[in-house]
């Protein structure tokens, strides 16, 4: 069945919203404003804290499924949809990025495996729970600038202590080890950022203030591709969720993605993906 709409539905973040920040009690089944079953993104960051029951949801054509207790992360980028839930116990909090530590907030984006999953008793879950059940009441209040701080660094504290986590979970001893990971990291985050429109690994270089050869030479190490490489996943990671989500034509999706030629566009889809756009659209869509 072909999607009618033109353009991948993208929400942004409630007018309820207190400072940015909102919470939802999962089992108050009123609290939706949109409809979450079918696939859409959301122009701020979202994070489930489910403590009970089944979920299983699709983000960027990957289900994923998973039972208490466990994190989830969805960041603006991505594609996603409820498929099912049952007996949903927990909170959904949905929040601007641009109040997060950049540090953590890069860290979690990079390092987070999804879902998270808990083990319930331990220390680190019930401290998750008692600050977000801490956060859920302070919004609850009448707001004010100094509550609106207080959910702000309430919500940095539950995030750092997450990406505290995963820090001991992944201990990097060597300070030129650290650096080499920032590096790649930060790289991996400008090209969600800038894909469109900056497409030369000198481009990148320079926003790193390192040369292109040292950016290449990370890179390659860490992760086995070249910048280039990592330059055209993330245009054709767009492209899939347009033709998968939109009915444009491949030539407008060439053009969205910040190609101008569409049939170089083509050639390097089916590099990629080993189908060509038609191709793609037609196995998992059409």
């Amino acid at each position: 069945m072909k999607n009618k709409n033109h353009i991948i539905k993208q929400y942004e973040l409630s007018a309820q919203a207190k400072a940015g920040v909102i919470i939802v009690n999962m089992e108050d089944k009123d609290a939706g404003e949109h409809d979450i079953s079918k696939p859409h993104r959301d122009n701020h960051c979202q994070l489930m804290l489910a403590i009970d029951g089944q979920f299983k949801l699709n983000i960027d054509f990957e289900n994923v499924e998973f039972t208490k207790p466990a994190i989830l992360f969805v960041f603006p980028e991505e594609v996603h949809h409820i498929i099912e839930v049952k007996d949903p116990k927990g909170w959904m909090m949905s929040f601007d990025p641009s109040l997060i530590n950049t540090e953590v907030l890069q860290l979690l984006e990079n390092k987070i495996d999804n879902p998270l999953l808990l083990e319930q008793g331990s220390d680190f879950y019930q401290k998750l729970i008692i600050l977000m059940d801490l956060i859920e009441k302070v919004q609850s209040q009448e707001t004010n600038h100094y509550i609106q701080k207080s959910i702000h660094a309430l919500l940095n504290s539950f995030l750092s202590l997450i990406a505290g986590q995963l820090v001991s979970d992944f201990p990097i001893n060597k300070e030129k080890e650290n650096r080499s990971i920032i590096i790649k990291e930060t790289f991996i985050k400008l090209t969600k950022e800038h894909f469109k429109t900056w497409k030369h690994p000198a481009q990148y270089a320079s926003a790193l203030s390192i040369s292109t050869a040292h950016l290449n030479d990370t890179v390659k190490l860490l992760t086995g591709s070249p910048v280039s490489a990592h330059i055209q996943e993330a245009s054709i990671q767009e492209a899939k969720r347009l033709l998968y989500f939109t009915d444009n034509t491949v030539k407008e999706i060439a053009y969205e993605v910040g190609y101008d030629e569409p049939v170089y566009f083509g050639k390097l889809f089916k590099k990629i993906t080993h189908l060509t756009p038609i191709e793609f659209r037609k196995k998992f869509r059409d």
